[in-house]
């Protein structure tokens, strides 16, 4: 029991620290990634196309479409990263199938 006081008065000042810290940081340690997978119906399910889209604080920098067959880059990263993508053959097979899987 003697243990549990000091530890107890550390967690409180911690709590009271990281309270007044907090509250002064603000939102810009806040980041987002998203991917988002869709399937278009064009035409019933004649044509069917499969888009994945690859989103980091709401600026999408890249997405693979089903009807190009690669990925294709929206910001001067997403390029750097769609050509490392689009240069694995079996990657590419696997995602070019994904309309069939997903959709």
């Amino acid at each position: 029991m003697g243990r549990a006081v000091p530890a107890g008065a550390l967690l409180v000042a911690l709590v009271v620290l990281g309270a007044s810290s907090a509250a002064d940081a603000g939102l810009s340690g806040v980041f987002q990634e998203m991917v988002k997978s869709e399937c278009h119906f064009i035409n019933g399910t004649d044509r069917v196309k499969f888009v994945k889209r690859f989103i980091y604080n709401r600026e999408q920098y890249m997405h693979f479409d089903s009807d190009v067959g690669l990925y294709m880059g929206d910001t001067p990263y997403g390029e750097k990263v769609a050509r490392y993508w689009n240069s694995h053959p079996e990657w590419m097979e696997y995602r070019r199938a994904a309309v069939d899987r997903h959709c």
